[in-house]
């Protein structure tokens, strides 16, 4: 055979060929569908981006309760109690070891209609982390969530310390909303149930994001101003609802 001819017996070949790997192709993109979570993301809701949110995205008198260290087998099922009691829906931000030593609240959060987020898997500092090794920390995170409550969808991720570094963009693009805040009444140094009561009260914004904890260590003094807090807000006409979503 000729060089010219074995060239045009080989084009006609190829050809085909092509045609039907785009086909395929195509097709895959078409089942997979332009929502629907890769193996990296957490799954549920429209796309993220990697905007630290810290509002609730809503006009007039909104708050969002998120809580941070979780869970904690002291503090946590109290929370749950009071929020149920008070139809408060928040957002539960997880530290993966926690999770791992108290599955069984996991599930209790999710089935009582609270939102879950990533917070890392031991608090870490991730603010110098390479984009590799951040992603491996969130999805371990994710992945014994998971073990606890299957299914789960993980809306959001926050940064230990807000220490964000390249942590937004990862959350992202595995499918978490990035969430800052934009109250803390520093629960964490446990200065009183009256002066979280009043730092509440004195910081709470129209559309904020408020940063408390029901992990980490003692946050009894935390669950009393939250039971004390709620029902003055709602006498004054603040409506409690969820963080905004960016994408």
């Amino acid at each position: 055979m000729t060089p010219g001819r074995h060239r045009r017996t080989t084009e006609r070949l190829l050809v085909p060929l092509l045609v039907l790997g785009l086909s395929l192709g195509s097709a895959a993109i078409a089942q997979a569908g332009p929502g629907q979570a890769g193996p990296d993301q957490a799954g549920g809701g429209p796309a993220a981006d990697a905007t630290v949110v810290d509002s609730t995205g809503q006009p007039g008198r909104t708050v969002a309760l998120t809580f941070d260290d979780g869970p904690d087998p002291r503090n946590t099922p109290r929370l749950l109690d009071l929020l149920g009691e008070h139809h408060v829906q928040a957002v539960f931000c997880l530290w993966g070891q926690h999770v791992r030593e108290n599955p069984e609240l996991v599930r209790r959060i999710v089935s009582e209609g609270h939102v879950l987020c990533n917070h890392t898997m031991r608090h870490e500092n991730m603010s110098t982390w390479s984009p590799a090794d951040i992603r491996a920390n969130l999805r371990a995170t994710n992945e014994v969530i998971h073990e606890a409550a299957p299914g789960a969808e993980i809306r959001y991720f926050r940064a230990p310390y807000g220490a964000w570094g390249g942590t937004p963009g990862v959350a992202a693009d595995m499918g978490m909303q990035p969430l800052g805040w934009s109250l803390s009444v520093a629960d964490w140094n446990r200065p009183g149930t009256d002066v979280l009561v009043r730092r509440l009260m004195d910081g709470i914004s129209q559309g904020g994001v408020v940063l408390l904890h029901d992990g980490g260590g003692d946050r009894s003094q935390t669950v009393e101003a939250v039971s004390r807090v709620i029902p003055r807000l709602r006498d004054e006409g603040w409506r409690f609802t969820l963080p905004a979503r960016s994408g």
